[in-house]
This record gives structure tokens, C-alpha cells and sequence, in this order.
């Protein structure tokens, strides 16, 4: 579906809530299959969180996760440490040429019976769950911290738990930090020394609730609209200050562009000031999923950026730096990406009633819809949303006035 957005003249308000964050649920899904007397509410309603509770929904000899990055590596390792399943892990065209080797090398040094169906490396992968009490892996830091986390959610379920040591520079450190703040929420023992992640085993858990907190990722693309605007006041619900969620940084990034942010209890208040934008150079190494929103805010804005620490996102739902590239290109951009970092230079013009195409990616969609705000623009494919947030158009439409 090619969704045509016209060119928005009026003021940016409204107050919308988002949904919960969908790396804090799938985390907690998982956590709940090993430990079912624990409550969640508030979940996330994204396609990744249904397809992930699904697959812990009962054992089949087929489980197929679609688009779902995270559910393929959090199931890799719970599927391989539990003895009775024996299944085909599966997912889309593009999940299965997206790596997942390092994840299990780790897992088959611990004794984890998993193999390749298709392609050496990669997905589909038929898994064998066994009791593994191998109690020490080591695994790339560099990668993927989704793997670690994989690995994290895992321990407390073994025998002997886990030691984890991790090689290199550790990318995403909020992820992992993340992972550690939830076993820590329902009881489960770790401690971090330099590069070794040491999980104790937990058999069980005092009877829990959990309220996932809403999705910050999610927030960006409001971020995105209040800088973008003339005028602009939105608020979010339901936030927290001392977020878990390492995409909250967007509340220190985005003062650059002139949007404050500030708590009204759970809720979070965004609000344009005038202000003189200058150029941005930013790593995001800590928080690559922001990336698309702030590099269309940069060329929206029409200053030049240089964003770093992207490495991790050549393997997403796809090579988000070309696609940024390309799409960029297409609207005016003077844009280079290397394979690790996007340099943006001022912008010269702005076309108008392009077709941003997505590949497959929710965050192309909705990074490239604030610009909407500039000129009119047509985003093909605009279902694709759902993967992490079903009701951004609606949420995007009302804060429009449409």
C-alpha cells in the first residue's frame, strides 16, 4: 500500500499513547515462559512481540517468525536449552540471509544441538532442545548485543547457570543493560566485571507483576514531527524517567534540534523552541535504531551530520545505511555512508511527492514520514509499520489534526 501524505502547514499537537516497548516485552515473554507466575501488562501490540509469544505458545515442529530479528535470536537460545523441543526455526526472505552464526557457535560450545537447513550460517535452523550445563560460553561483543541478551535470558533456566565472557568492544551496552535490569526485577543474581557476565541459576520466582513501559524507539518519529514543526506540543504516555530503554537518550539528542522534553508523572511533554540548529555529530553506538529518524531531522533541518557507531545496522531488516542512502538521494541529500557510519551534507533542495520505498523496514516508513512537515510524500509499502508499531498512522494522523 503506497501511503500519500500531503504537505502539513498546521500545528504539531495531541497527546497519544504508545504502546509498550517491544525489546522490554519480547525480554519479558521469554522470562515469563521460564518463570509462568509471572504477570505482564502493557505489552506491545508490535508484529515482533505477536509473532515471539506465539512461538512460546505451545511446541510445533514449525515455527516460522517472519520479520522478527529478535524473536530468531531470543528462540535460538531458549529452544536449544530446553529439553522437548524439536522443531524448524524459520523466518522471511530477508531473515534468512541475516547472520545468526555467532549466536550459535556459542550455543554448540555449551552442547546445543542446533543445525543449518539451508544455508551454512544462517537461518532456517533445526533445534534440538537439550539440558545444557556447560557453564561458561564466550561470545563477539561486537555484533549484535541482541545475541548476548539471547544468552542472558537463557542462564537463569540451566542447571549451573552461566558465565558469559565478552570478546571485543561491546556494542548496544543499554540492551544488555536492559536484559540485566529485568533478571534482576524478578530475582535473579548476576554481576558484570569487565568482560564477564556471571547469571546464577533461579528454579523459581515470588509470584510477579510487570508494567512494560511504553516503547521509546517508537517516540523518536514524534521527536522527529515537534523538531520539524513551526509549532508543536505532543504528549506521550506512559514514560519513565529512569527508562530502561537505551533509546531514551533521545530526550539529550534531540535538544540539538530545539524539542524539549519534560515528565507530567508518566507522562512526556515535547515541545518546539526556537533555536539556532547547527551541525550534528553524534555516535550511536549505544542507540543505532535511531539512526533513520535523526538523519531525515538532519536533512529535514537542512544541516549536516556525521553519525557513527553504525556498524550493526548492515544486518537489521535491511542494509539500513544504503537504504538511507538511496532514499535520502532520491529527496536532495548529498550523502555518504560507509559501513559503519552516514556523513550528510547541508541541504541544497528538498524534492517534493517522492516514493520512499521501505524494504521491508518499519523504521524507513516512519523516519521519512515527518517530512511531511516540508513537502508532500508518498511512503510505499506503509503497512509495514506493524513490525513494532501498529497504530503509528493513526497516532501520526491525530497529532496532524487529520
Amino acid at each position: 500500500m503506497i501511503r500519500k501524505i500531503a504537505h502539513y502547514t498546521g500545528e504539531v499537537k495531541g497527546e497519544i499513547n504508545i504502546s509498550g516497548s517491544k525489546s522490554e516485552s519480547n525480554r519479558l515473554l521469554i522470562l515469563q515462559s521460564n518463570f509462568p507466575n509471572l504477570r505482564l501488562k502493557n505489552l506491545s501490540n508490535s508484529d515482533d512481540t505477536k509473532y515471539l509469544g506465539k512461538a512460546l505458545d505451545g511446541k510445533k515442529n514449525l515455527v516460522d517468525i517472519s520479520h522478527a530479528g529478535t524473536a530468531m535470536r531470543f528462540l535460538t537460545a531458549h529452544f536449544a536449552s530446553h529439553e522437548g523441543y524439536d522443531l524448524e526455526l524459520t523466518g522471511s526472505e530477508r531473515m534468512q540471509n541475516r547472520p545468526i552464526r555467532i549466536l550459535v557457535d556459542a550455543l554448540r560450545s555449551m552442547g546445543a544441538e542446533i543445525s543449518y537447513a539451508k544455508k551454512e550460517g544462517y537461518p532456517p535452523l533445526k533445534i534440538k532442545g537439550k539440558n545444557l550445563e556447560v557453564k561458561k560460553v564466550s561470545i563477539q561483543g561486537n555484533v549484535s548485543s541482541q545475541y548476548i541478551s539471547a544468552l542472558l535470558l537463557m542462564a537463569p533456566g540451566l542447571k549451573n547457570g552461566l558465565e558469559i565472557e565478552l570478546q571485543g568492544k561491546v556494542t548496544s551496552v543499554p540492551y544488555i543493560k536492559m536484559t540485566l535490569a529485568l533478571l534482576e526485577e524478578i530475582g535473579v543474581e548476576f554481576s558484570w566485571d569487565d568482560n564477564l557476565i556471571r547469571i546464577k541459576p533461579k528454579k523459581a520466582i515470588e509470584d510477579k507483576e510487570i508494567t512494560v513501559e511504553s516503547d521509546w524507539s517508537s517516540a523518536s518519529y514524534f521527536f522527529s514531527l515537534v523538531a520539524l514543526s513551526d509549532k508543536g506540543k505532543v504528549k506521550l504516555t506512559s514514560y519513565k524517567e529512569d527508562s530502561l530503554q537505551g533509546d531514551s537518550s533521545l530526550v539529550e539528542i534531540y535538544k540539538h534540534f530545539g524539542v524539549s522534553a519534560h515528565f507530567e508523572n508518566d507522562r512526556l511533554i515535547l515541545q518546539k523552541e526556537t533555536k539556532e540548529i547547527g551541525p550534528l555529530v553524534l555516535d550511536l553506538s549505544d542507540s543505532p535504531d535511531l539512526a533513520q529518524t535523526i538523519a531525515v531531522t538532519c536533512f529535514g533541518e537542512g544541516i549536516a551530520c556525521d553519525l557513527t557507531g553504525l556498524h550493526t545496522l548492515k544486518i537489521k531488516e535491511t542494509d539500513r545505511l544504503v537504504a538511507l542512502e538511496q532514499e535520502l538521494t532520491k529527496l536532495g541529500a548529498e550523502i555518504e555512508v560507509t559501513d559503519k557510519s552516514l556523513h550528510l551534507k547541508p541541504r541544497k533542495k528538498l524534492n517534493k511527492d517522492v516514493l520512499i520505498e521501505t524494504y521491508d523496514d518499519h523504521r524507513m516508513a516512519m523516519a521519512f514520514a515527518p517530512l511531511a512537515l516540508l513537502v508532500p510524500i508518498r511512503i510505499n509499502d506503509a503497512d509495514v509499520v506493524t513490525k513494532s508499531y501498529t497504530d503509528f498512522w493513526s497516532d501520526f494522523d491525530k497529532v496532524l489534526g487529520n
